[in-house]
């Protein structure tokens, strides 16, 4: 912990505001930021933009050049920066499917500059000459193991040996390291620990550490032979990623980004001999995430990135203590330090702001969505480049920024005003019941715009009172919400934190690729215990929580499949145990509630609504209704204009009637009195929304928020999940949770219980689309089959222009965040997908 920083009483007391205030997410025009979360973002140093998501950086042997790999769900780039005066000198485009990943080495002598391809399946190779690259044929890596089986290979962290003879590959998601001879091309393979990431070499390079990211370990592979072997596995903290040695000491230092800590090895013992803890105040759950390291040059400091708090904590060697915290722009990747100066990349820049001008994301357009206006792809990375001579005066005024920003020093505060929302976990509440409704991608614009209240576009509202008249009604007789923000770009982050308050680096680093037909696994909604977000795999999500304390709960779809007889079945045995196999997986060929929805090509068995009713008017009649339901109803996303699938109108339509239907079942039954029902979106990818591309749709519907007020607190995902936590008796599980607003000024004490009945859209639930269709053609080859595995530009443009007709124009984009761009990068920020 930061020695004299106050204590946030996580778990055991809640503050009612959080540090972003009643604004609004997204870039300001003072050169800061609200992030989703509502953490304050305020860069120290000088800042310059790069391309989208640049998750690393390195230095040349002679220091005259910064190379950064860009490795976003858009057009991927490597750039030369000049660490003179921080400017990109060059830039090299890469469209997908071609790739660039995390890793980037350059020759002893400087001259050859390596950079890792990932799910090319390559190693990229540059000449280097006069500060700039030029790109030789590849080092292509196995396809196939020794047994004739695909592999993916999939190129993390590089080495070079400092011979200049040989690199060592982190094959992370083959679960191996591979040697390549740069003289003759022969490579040779070995099986290390889950995800392998980065590499980092000693010994005089005929020994290799390598971070298992998808596990706890170090694995220790002797590379001096003709093949590699490895020789040991070193235990570690939660999900190690970044690796530094120090060559001078015999020691190494590892990132463990989930576990909050940096491990410290003796290299000659292959022990580890203490860790360094990174938790910003006393008893802070996990949520800092580790993702890069740097040595001070005389060896005395350690620079650690924290990517979920947006800075650097400056570590003293000596003691393990850290001296002080630098503030970053919003999720820093990568730092050097090199001549009295810290380089920092950041992921996601100042964040993304209103994605309402031409070509923005809709579902009925036949028009490409603008990369510049698409969540996934418009945010921007960033450089800051710190001077460190300040002194431990300047250390202190920077602590105490992050300190603000990050809202470490919350107090308590006093209780609203007939709250019915415990300030104390364990704390009584008239609320005994949860459902948690989760739905597919929309924002608030999309289907709220056109209300008589709160701050809507009108102009964007998409889905109206024909095809979203229950969500509308609901949004406006119970409580409107109309600063809550998705704490996602997309659906593989969103499920993350709608069940687990976080999206690690391991799940950050591998959507895009996945998004952008790049070759990664999909890093949501499975058992791999890489992408769950915290110290203990096995207790990271939400449900797992509740059966550590005997809470009762019931699974509706989330993170399920269906099995060979078309059962739901989630592959976390905790969950499975509480899951109605019954109820329809994201299958967007079934339908949410509509029997004359057109199922294609499967069986679905009963409308998901139907499913849940059966089983509710069982708990009715049994009187025991668990302490907190799941569910999923994922068709708002839509099939976009696909021939033969329902329309854009009908999808939206057939998941608004689900969504009345659950509500008028639960306000006309006996648990209504002591029910709440949480309903949100994953993420507002598919769609504009005027004030950030992350806003998105909020209800909280119960006897106790049936007002019609509005409620324009900041509130998040994570805010959500942190009511939830309250109502149910958690405490929370990561420092986002900890940190939101909980919803309380949602909730009256004197509650309404007026039931609600349902409105059927008056939209044909049986409408289809046709060849004619606007983007019919294009739309015909989207796969469908899972969330988000599409191209996301011309599938919103395509149900924007089903709705809005195929001659309507979309409003331009309104993204810059540092002025002009320089021309030799115009191009490559112009062209992401």
């Amino acid at each position: 912990m930061l020695a004299g920083t106050a204590v946030l009483a996580t778990g055991a007391a809640v503050a009612l505001a959080a540090a972003g205030g009643q604004g609004s997410a997204g870039p300001k025009d003072d050169g800061t930021a609200i992030t989703p979360v509502g953490y304050k973002v305020t860069p120290a140093g000088q800042q310059a933009q790069l391309g989208n998501l640049p998750l690393n950086a390195v230095l040349s042997p002679d220091k005259s050049m910064l190379l950064v790999s860009n490795a976003g769900q858009g057009t991927q780039s490597l750039q030369v920066v000049d660490p003179e005066d921080s400017e990109v000198v060059q830039t090299i485009s890469y469209k997908s499917p071609a790739a660039i990943f995390t890793g980037l080495a350059f020759s002893p002598d400087g001259k050859r500059a390596y950079v890792s391809g990932g799910g090319r399946e390559i190693i990229h190779t540059y000449d280097v000459v006069d500060g700039r690259l030029t790109e030789k044929d590849p080092i292509k890596l196995p396809t196939k193991n020794p047994d004739g089986q695909a592999v993916n290979m999939y190129p993390a962290g590089i080495a070079v040996t400092p011979d200049g003879e040989r690199l060592v590959v982190a094959d992370r998601l083959a679960d191996a390291v591979t040697v390549v001879n740069l003289g003759d091309g022969s490579m040779a393979t070995t099986a290390v620990g889950h995800d392998p990431y980065a590499v980092v070499l000693a010994d005089g390079g005929n020994t290799a550490y390598v971070t298992n990211q998808g596990g706890n370990t170090v694995s220790v592979v002797d590379v001096s032979g003709a093949a590699p072997v490895q020789s040991d596995s070193i235990e570690v903290g939660t999900h190690p990623n970044a690796v530094v040695a120090d060559a001078e000491r015999d020691t190494l230092y590892v990132a463990n980004g989930d576990s909050d800590q940096v491990s410290v090895i003796d290299a000659a013992t292959r022990k580890v001999t203490r860790s360094i803890g990174l938790a910003p105040y006393r008893h802070a759950p996990v949520g800092s995430n580790p993702d890069a390291l740097a040595l001070s040059e005389d060896g005395r400091r350690l620079y650690v990135a924290n990517s979920g708090n947006n800075d650097i904590a400056v570590v003293d060697l000596k003691d393990g203590k850290t001296d002080g915290l630098i503030p970053t722009a919003w999720y820093p990747t990568a730092v050097i330090a090199y001549d009295g100066k810290l380089y920092v990349t950041n992921a996601k820049g100042l964040g993304a702001g209103p994605n309402n001008g031409p070509g923005y994301p809709n579902p009925t357009s036949t028009a490409a969505t603008s990369p510049d206006q698409y969540s996934g792809s418009m945010m921007k990375g960033t450089l800051s480049t710190v001077q460190l001579g300040g002194g431990n005066k300047q250390l202190k005024r920077w602590t105490r920024t992050v300190v603000a920003n990050n809202g470490f020093e919350q107090k308590d505060s006093p209780r609203a005003s007939g709250a019915v929302v415990p300030r104390r976990v364990g704390e009584k509440s008239p609320i005994k019941h949860v459902i948690y409704v989760v739905k597919e991608n929309r924002t608030y614009d999309q289907e709220f715009g056109s209300l008589s209240r709160g701050n809507g576009d009108a102009s964007l509202n998409l889905f109206g009172d024909d095809s979203a008249p229950n969500a509308r009604a609901l949004e406006q007789r119970f409580v409107t919400l109309d600063n809550f923000y998705a704490d996602a770009e997309v659906s593989a982050q969103g499920w993350n934190w709608t069940v687990a308050a976080n999206s690690n680096p391991y799940s950050e680093q591998g959507w895009p690729a996945n998004y952008s037909g790049r070759n990664h696994s999909y890093p949501s909604e499975n058992g791999d215990p890489a992408i769950a977000p915290n110290k203990d795999p096995e207790h990271a999500y939400i449900w797992q929580r509740l059966a550590d304390k005997g809470v009762g709960f019931r699974n509706y779809g989330f993170y399920v499949n269906a099995d060979a007889a078309g059962k739901a079945t989630a592959q976390d045995p905790v969950l499975n145990a509480g899951t109605d196999r019954d109820f329809g997986p994201y299958n967007l060929s079934c339908p949410d509630s509509a029997n004359t929805f057109p199922a294609r090509g499967t069986t679905c068995g009963s409308p998901r609504i139907e499913e849940w009713k059966k089983e509710f008017q069982g708990y009715e009649a049994s009187g025991e209704l668990p302490a907190f339901e799941m569910v999923r109803l994922p068709n708002d996303h839509t099939s976009g204009t696909k021939a033969g699938m329902p329309t854009p109108q009908a999808y939206v339509a057939d998941n608004d009637w689900a969504l009345g239907q659950l509500v008028d079942e639960v306000s006309h039954s006996k648990f209504w009195k002591s029910t709440a029902i949480f309903v949100t979106e994953d993420d507002a990818q598919n769609g504009p929304d005027h004030v950030d591309a992350h806003r998105t749709i909020s209800q909280v519907i119960s006897p106790y928020t049936q007002t019609g007020r509005v409620d324009s607190t900041f509130y998040s995902t994570a805010s959500m999940v942190r009511t939830i936590e309250l109502l149910l008796g958690l405490s929370p599980m990561t420092q986002f949770d900890a940190y939101a607003t909980p919803m309380v000024n949602s909730f009256t004490a004197r509650p309404r219980v007026e039931a609600y009945d349902a409105v059927k859209p008056s939209t044909d639930l049986a409408a289809v689309n046709t060849v004619n269709s606007p983007l019919a053609k294009v739309s015909a080859k989207q796969d469908l089959t899972k969330e988000d595995q599409i191209d996301e530009r011309t599938f919103n443009e395509a149900i924007w222009k089903s709705v809005r007709g195929a001659g309507s124009v979309m409003p331009a984009p309104r993204h810059d965040l540092y002025g002009a761009v320089p021309n030799d990068q115009a191009a490559e920020l112009d062209d992401d997908d």
